[in-house]
């Protein structure tokens, strides 16, 4: 059976129900709103499958074999669990659901907006649990369409039309150093901050960052002493040498109080670093996917 089961019409096990209850094709059929050659054609094919007459001739309707009588505890049950399937396909209860999804993100999106989504699903989703992975780019499209990742956020991606997106936050970019930074009570603007050495804060292994992009429309450049992967590391190394490091205003925040650096505003024009929360088309039928987007929209607009 289990090498049958991707050909088998699991409409089958409906059919297989109706006549153990009723006991009676003719009666079976009416109850499933069929044709009674219908009914006997899926008995004919259940039979073929299990290779069992199933029902057999019984005074006026018919009664179930020892095989049918030994499976159809496991073929009820197995239709109830495809209809709450459906049912919870069709509606989603966050305080009664035991889901886990799985949401795609850079680390700061993770350190600044978990906390709160989290808080969020512990009053109004107790059960509910979430798995924060980091995918290649390259990556998120085709797994938000297999479904192994239900939602993503991440800066404006080049996906098909097939991934629908909204914003979440526009976010500024700031500019941070140790509180004993030779620059940190000097005038500050663009020939400061390019005259001290920086860390580029990238997931690439190469190529200019949004920074050095803006830099270059303006005919400017920066020395980069150190490319590393998170802006955590950077702010550990720009605490203890005269590196500076650009990066989001509001991770810069959640940080400064913590680990101790001087914060000052980007001294150059650099449109704000939108980033967008994404879902696949096919999860729009998915309400519990759809109640988690809006979980996060609502942290960043509560």
């Amino acid at each position: 059976m289990a090498k049958k089961l991707p050909r088998f019409d699991l409409n089958l096990f409906i059919v297989f129900d109706a006549i153990y209850r009723e006991g009676n094709l003719t009666r079976a059929s009416q109850k499933l709103n069929l044709s009674q050659p219908a009914v006997s054609h899926a008995l004919s094919r259940l039979r073929e499958n299990f290779d069992d007459p199933l029902f057999e001739r019984s005074g006026k309707g018919v009664a179930p074999t020892p095989l049918a009588k030994a499976i159809v505890g496991r073929v009820r049950a197995a239709l109830a669990e495809f209809e709450s399937a459906l049912s919870e396909g069709l509606a989603f209860d966050p305080a009664k659901s035991e889901r886990e999804f799985t949401f795609a993100c850079r680390d700061v999106l993770e350190a600044t907006a978990l906390s709160s989504l989290m808080r969020i699903l512990q009053n109004e989703a107790p059960g509910v649990s979430v798995r924060s992975v980091r995918l290649p780019r390259k990556e998120l499209e085709s797994a938000l369409a297999s479904g192994r990742v239900d939602l993503a956020a991440d800066v404006i991606l080049p996906f098909s039309k097939d991934v629908k997106h909204q914003p979440l936050v526009a976010e500024s970019m700031v500019v941070a150093m140790r509180r004993d930074h030779p620059l940190a009570d000097k005038p500050w603007n663009l020939d400061a901050y390019l005259s001290a050495d920086h860390v580029l804060v990238s997931s690439r292994a190469e190529g200019p960052g949004m920074e050095d992009y803006a830099l270059s429309r303006i005919g400017r450049h920066r020395q980069i002493r150190l490319r590393c992967q998170n802006y955590y590391s950077a702010i550990h190394v720009i605490a203890n040498t005269d590196l500076l490091v650009t990066l989001p205003a509001t991770y810069a925040q959640q940080l400064e109080a913590s680990i101790g650096y001087y914060v000052r505003p980007l001294p150059l024009h650099m449109d704000a670093l939108e980033v967008h929360v994404y879902w696949h088309a096919k999860a729009e039928s998915d309400p519990a996917v759809m109640w988690l987007r809006d979980q996060m929209a609502a942290v960043y607009t509560s």
